[in-house]
């Protein structure tokens, strides 16, 4: 597969995960379950979505660094990870995301996914209570919800491992 054929189809991984993870059903914890939407708050409910997306970005790279190492070049994994990133931003363009406001939003990735790396460098508890924190706007992540969020991490991670292990990944 191509580096934007790999893209494009985390990309669409990436919105099928968050959209299991809005509802209440599929996923091991459900946005609402993160009882940060008592007021009503709209605010809110879009930091508390831009958050799960940008966990459901780090997660899918992860996984897709995971499968490819030793397999392909950094640099075509590198390439395949930002052809995903833009295929995602181009989706939320076309849904109504004002182009002036994903700028700001693409610095919140990448400030997230270190984060986030560095975090899971450390220990898994420590990775689920990072993303929790920024989920809930808390500054203390309950152990439930930081173990609920690890939980879905792994669930988004091992099976890229398996879906990539026989794709070759290309330039073109």
């Amino acid at each position: 597969m191509s580096v934007t054929e790999v893209g494009d189809t985390l990309a669409q991984l990436v919105w099928e995960s968050f959209s299991d993870f809005a509802s209440r059903g599929d996923a091991e914890i459900a946005m609402d379950e993160l009882q940060v939407q008592g007021d009503h708050d709209e605010a809110l409910d879009d930091h508390t979505s831009e958050e799960a997306l940008i966990f459901f970005l780090w997660a899918h790279t992860r996984g897709t660094r995971l499968a490819f190492v030793g397999r392909a070049p950094d640099e075509r994994i590198d390439a395949a990870l930002r052809a995903m990133q833009t295929a995602v931003l181009d989706d939320m363009r076309k849904q109504g995301t004002p182009a002036s406001e994903l700028p700001d939003f693409e610095a919140r990735i990448k400030a997230r996914c270190s984060e986030y790396s560095q975090a899971a460098e450390i220990g898994q508890q420590q990775l689920g209570e990072a993303i929790v924190r920024h989920l809930t706007q808390s500054e203390h992540a309950r152990a439930d919800l930081a173990a609920a969020v690890r939980s879905r991490a792994a669930a988004v991670t091992s099976p890229l491992r398996d879906f990539f292990s026989d794709v070759q990944l290309t330039d073109a």
